[in-house]
Protein backbone atom coordinates (compact mmCIF):
# COMPACT_ATOMS: atom_id res chain seq x y z
CA UNK A 1 0.00 0.00 0.00
CA UNK A 2 1.09 3.54 -0.65
CA UNK A 3 2.23 6.08 1.75
CA UNK A 4 0.98 8.81 -1.25
CA UNK A 5 -0.97 11.33 1.31
CA UNK A 6 -3.21 11.58 -2.33
CA UNK A 7 -3.50 7.37 -1.66
CA UNK A 8 -4.25 7.90 2.19
CA UNK A 9 -6.78 11.12 1.44
CA UNK A 10 -8.59 8.81 -1.24
CA UNK A 11 -8.60 5.59 1.16
CA UNK A 12 -10.21 7.60 3.35
CA UNK A 13 -13.12 9.24 1.23
CA UNK A 14 -13.72 5.65 0.01
CA UNK A 15 -13.99 4.06 3.27
CA UNK A 16 -16.42 7.17 4.57
CA UNK A 17 -18.65 6.46 1.38
CA UNK A 18 -18.95 3.00 2.00
CA UNK A 19 -20.11 3.23 5.27
CA UNK A 20 -22.28 5.77 3.95
CA UNK A 21 -24.17 3.28 1.78
CA UNK A 22 -24.25 0.73 4.49
CA UNK A 23 -25.85 3.44 6.81
CA UNK A 24 -28.44 3.86 3.64
CA UNK A 25 -28.88 0.05 3.94
CA UNK A 26 -26.66 -1.33 0.79
CA UNK A 27 -24.01 -4.06 0.98
CA UNK A 28 -21.03 -3.04 -0.55
CA UNK A 29 -19.69 -5.66 -2.90
CA UNK A 30 -16.42 -4.94 -4.45
CA UNK A 31 -14.05 -1.85 -3.77
CA UNK A 32 -11.35 -0.70 -5.96
CA UNK A 33 -12.16 -3.24 -8.26
CA UNK A 34 -8.92 -3.03 -11.25
CA UNK A 35 -9.89 -3.14 -14.89
CA UNK A 36 -7.91 -2.53 -18.28
CA UNK A 37 -9.72 1.24 -18.18
CA UNK A 38 -8.98 2.13 -14.26
CA UNK A 39 -10.12 1.10 -10.81
CA UNK A 40 -14.09 1.20 -9.90
CA UNK A 41 -13.96 2.63 -6.51
CA UNK A 42 -17.04 0.83 -4.75
CA UNK A 43 -20.00 -1.18 -5.86
CA UNK A 44 -22.91 -1.96 -3.72
CA UNK A 45 -26.10 -3.08 -4.31
CA UNK A 46 -29.53 -3.16 -2.29
CA UNK A 47 -32.25 -5.85 -3.11
CA UNK A 48 -33.26 -3.59 -6.11
CA UNK A 49 -30.46 -1.88 -7.56
CA UNK A 50 -26.80 -2.47 -8.57
CA UNK A 51 -24.85 1.14 -8.09
CA UNK A 52 -21.43 1.58 -9.40
CA UNK A 53 -20.03 4.41 -7.16
CA UNK A 54 -17.71 7.17 -8.26
CA UNK A 55 -15.34 8.26 -5.11
CA UNK A 56 -13.87 11.94 -5.60
CA UNK A 57 -12.26 13.68 -1.87
CA UNK A 58 -10.58 16.59 -1.26
CA UNK A 59 -9.32 18.16 1.56
CA UNK A 60 -11.32 21.44 2.78
CA UNK A 61 -10.54 24.26 0.82
CA UNK A 62 -8.12 22.43 -1.49
CA UNK A 63 -11.42 22.62 -4.36
CA UNK A 64 -15.03 20.79 -5.56
CA UNK A 65 -14.83 17.46 -5.50
CA UNK A 66 -16.76 17.47 -8.99
CA UNK A 67 -14.18 19.19 -10.80
CA UNK A 68 -12.69 15.73 -12.18
CA UNK A 69 -15.99 14.58 -12.93
CA UNK A 70 -16.24 15.35 -16.23
CA UNK A 71 -17.72 13.67 -19.31
CA UNK A 72 -14.11 11.36 -20.15
CA UNK A 73 -14.35 10.65 -16.48
CA UNK A 74 -18.25 9.23 -16.78
CA UNK A 75 -17.23 7.39 -20.02
CA UNK A 76 -14.53 5.90 -17.92
CA UNK A 77 -16.11 4.82 -15.17
CA UNK A 78 -19.59 3.53 -17.28
CA UNK A 79 -16.91 0.98 -19.77
CA UNK A 80 -15.28 0.16 -15.81
CA UNK A 81 -18.73 -0.64 -14.52
CA UNK A 82 -19.45 -2.77 -18.24
CA UNK A 83 -16.41 -5.26 -17.53
CA UNK A 84 -17.28 -5.95 -14.01
CA UNK A 85 -20.65 -6.99 -15.26
CA UNK A 86 -18.90 -9.19 -17.41
CA UNK A 87 -16.37 -10.31 -15.59
CA UNK A 88 -18.00 -10.85 -12.32
CA UNK A 89 -20.31 -13.79 -12.31
CA UNK A 90 -21.38 -14.48 -8.88
CA UNK A 91 -22.66 -10.92 -8.51
CA UNK A 92 -25.83 -9.70 -7.41
CA UNK A 93 -28.46 -9.91 -9.98
CA UNK A 94 -30.88 -6.57 -10.02
CA UNK A 95 -33.34 -4.96 -11.88
CA UNK A 96 -31.31 -2.38 -12.11
CA UNK A 97 -27.95 -0.26 -12.60
CA UNK A 98 -26.98 3.48 -11.78
CA UNK A 99 -24.00 5.50 -11.40
CA UNK A 100 -23.72 7.29 -8.13
CA UNK A 101 -21.19 10.38 -7.39
CA UNK A 102 -19.91 10.88 -3.59
CA UNK A 103 -18.00 13.95 -3.01
CA UNK A 104 -15.80 13.88 0.47
CA UNK A 105 -13.93 16.59 1.97
CA UNK A 106 -11.72 16.23 4.74
CA UNK A 107 -10.29 18.79 6.92
CA UNK A 108 -6.46 18.38 7.04
CA UNK A 109 -6.58 15.80 10.55
CA UNK A 110 -9.16 13.66 8.49
CA UNK A 111 -12.23 14.68 9.69
CA UNK A 112 -15.20 14.82 7.46
CA UNK A 113 -15.89 18.20 6.56
CA UNK A 114 -19.18 17.63 4.23
CA UNK A 115 -20.12 14.83 1.93
CA UNK A 116 -22.46 14.93 -1.04
CA UNK A 117 -24.22 11.93 -2.63
CA UNK A 118 -25.69 12.22 -6.34
CA UNK A 119 -27.83 9.63 -7.49
CA UNK A 120 -27.78 8.94 -10.99
CA UNK A 121 -24.84 11.21 -11.36
CA UNK A 122 -24.57 9.89 -14.67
Amino acid sequence: MSDDPRHTLGRRGEQLAAEHLERLGYRVVARNYRTRFGELDLVATDEYVLVFCEVKTRRAGAGDPWWNLGEAKRRQVRSMGAIWLAEVHDRPRTSELRFDAIGIRLDRDGALVSLDHLQGAF
